[in-house]
This record gives C-alpha cells, structure tokens and sequence, in this order.
C-alpha cells in the first residue's frame, strides 16, 4: 500500500517522464552495440513491457529531445534501475508525440496550427483522429459549435474548393438558402442606411443617387450606431428592417420637400419604365407569329398603341417648342 502511494505521488508529479526514464534507463542508445552496455534494445524492451516496439519509442524519443535541451540527463549517463530528479508533468506533453500520425504531412500541420495557437499539439492531433468525437461536441455543445464555426470561416478563406462545397450545401438545404436569403436582404438594408452615414448620399426611390439632408444623415447614422453595437449572436434582421423603413420613408419626405428634385424623381421613374419596355419589345421575335397568333395578341396591342399614342401627344403638348 505504502509503495503504490508513492508510485502514485510519483507520477501525478512526473507524469509520463516516469515511464521514460524506465525506457531511457533501460534501453540501450543508437549505434551502442549489446555487448557494450547491460541496457536492451527497444524490440526487447517492448517485448518485457507486453506492449508495441513503437510505443517504447515515442517515450525513447521524447527524452531524447529534452536531453537536447538539457532537461534531462543523456541516455549514456543513466543506467538501469536508477533514480533521479524528473521535471514536471506539465512539461511532458511538450515533448512527448502520442500518435504517430504526428509525424505524418497531415500532422505535421496540425502540430504546426497547434502551436500557432498556443494549445499542445496532442490534443489537437486527438480531436483530428476522432471526428465523431468532434461531431457529438459541436452537436451538444454551443460553445463547441461556436468554435467550429469560426475555425471554419478562417479555413474558408483560404480553401476554394471548401468554398465550393460548402456553397453547394447551402443551395441544397431550404433552411440554409432561407437563412442566407435573409441575411442577405439584412445587409442590403444595414448597406442602404450605411451609404447615407459614409457617403453623405442618399438612393431615392427612382434610383437617384443625391446629397443627404443633414437631418437624415443624423437619423440614419443612429439607427447605424443600433445595429453596429449589436453582438454577433444577436438577430440583425428585425433592427436592420426598422432602420431600413424609416430612413426610406425619410429619403421620400426629403424627395417630396425638394421641388426640383422632386420633378427629377419622375422624369427618373419614366426614363426607367420607358427602358424596360424598350427593352421587352426589342427581345421580341415574330419569325414564328404564324405558329403564335392569338386575337388577344392583336387587341393588346392596339390598345397599347393608343396609349403609347396617348402618352406622345401629351409629351409633345408639353414640349417647349409648343
């Protein structure tokens, strides 16, 4: 009982560097030939210890790195069944590689993105080696989910072909393409009220880009300071619709005001309609009129005759010239 106490206190302060030192101790160094020492090799050793040559290795390894740096003795300097001062078991993980994939190309990079992140490489190494361990997280846990989120935004940056895949996805899931449908029109609208703050400039209705009046800058730029003070898990749809309505219905009472410009609005209005039905009658084909004739073609028609009749007569009315 007394023994296995202090086995314990041992390693809850060494942590794993027990165990290496009964390697480094015991297994004979590279290029030590067996005669040369009473130390065994890794194969031997492992075979003793009922577990895999490899296994032996990655703690072999791991005190040869802090050798290299001076934490613990050099393996020649150990002999078998020596004890000696160990450091602390929260140094252990910075030397000692768990799992072989560490070393492969896909590992070497999550080591590397481990330690740009100031985390152990071994627990990133672990969550790379159990995706359903990391999928049962992000599903029960918020935070986990959160952090998975922006990790993966950060990948996407840099990845088109995830970009590609993700896109993808989201057109084929009807809950996603609502969600990006409406976030969308959110950022338009949150744009619109934007632009009057930056810019100084407002969008009429008839699509005129025109200087704000002071007043409306004032407006918009509060219901801007609203939603840029909003967190990111709060829902931007509702204050970007009621910044969005009441900056367009002041954009209208400023429109109004303003007799020139309110003129320019509908000289505006009917250029723009005047374009799409220019445009509509000009993509009309009639090779095949014989194949789409209908009576109520020719009637609406002539009744748009007469009211595009009807509309020159009145421009030409109030033309200067008459």
């Amino acid at each position: 009982m007394v023994r296995d106490a202090r086995e314990f206190g041992a390693y809850a302060r060494t942590g794993g560097w027990a165990f290496a030192l009964k390697v480094a101790r015991s297994v004979r160094p590279g290029g030590q030939a067996a005669g040369e020492t009473p130390k065994v090799s890794a194969k031997e050793f492992s075979e003793l210890a009922g577990c895999s040559a490899e296994r032996v290795m990655r703690y072999y390894k791991a005190w040869d790195k802090a050798s290299d740096d001076g934490l613990v003795p050099l393996f020649e300097a150990l002999v078998p069944g020596e004890d000696i001062e160990l450091p602390d078991a929260d140094v252990w993980l910075t030397y000692y590689t768990s799992r072989s994939s560490a070393t492969s190309e896909r590992g070497t990079a999550i080591t590397a993105a481990a330690e740009a992140e100031g985390i152990r490489p071994t627990k990133a190494l672990e969550v790379a080696e159990n995706p359903t361990a990391l999928r049962a997280a992000i599903l029960a846990d918020p935070g986990t989910a959160q952090a998975a989120r922006t990790a993966l935004l950060d990948r996407l940056k840099e990845d088109p072909a995830l970009q590609t895949e993700l896109a993808r996805d989201i057109a084929r899931t009807d809950e996603l393409k609502k969600a990006v449908a409406q976030e969308t029109r959110a950022a338009d609208r949150i744009g619109y009220v934007r632009q009057i703050v930056e810019n100084n400039q407002m969008r009429t209705p008839a699509g005129q880009t025109v200087e704000a009046p002071a007043e409306l800058r004032a407006e918009a730029e509060r219901h801007l300071s609203l939603l840029d003070e909003l967190d990111d898990s709060e829902e931007t749809g509702e204050w970007a619709t009621e910044a969005y309505d009441t900056v367009k219905g002041l954009v209208a009472q400023a429109v109004e005001a303003d007799p020139d410009l309110r003129v320019q609005e509908r000289r505006t209005k009917f250029y723009s309609s005047l374009q799409r039905a220019t445009k509509v009658f000009e993509e009309l084909t009639l090779d095949d009129a014989d194949d789409i004739y209908e009576d109520d073609m020719v009637q609406r028609l002539e009744e748009l005759q007469a009211a595009i009749g009807t509309c020159i007569t009145a421009l030409r009315k109030a033309s200067p010239a008459h």
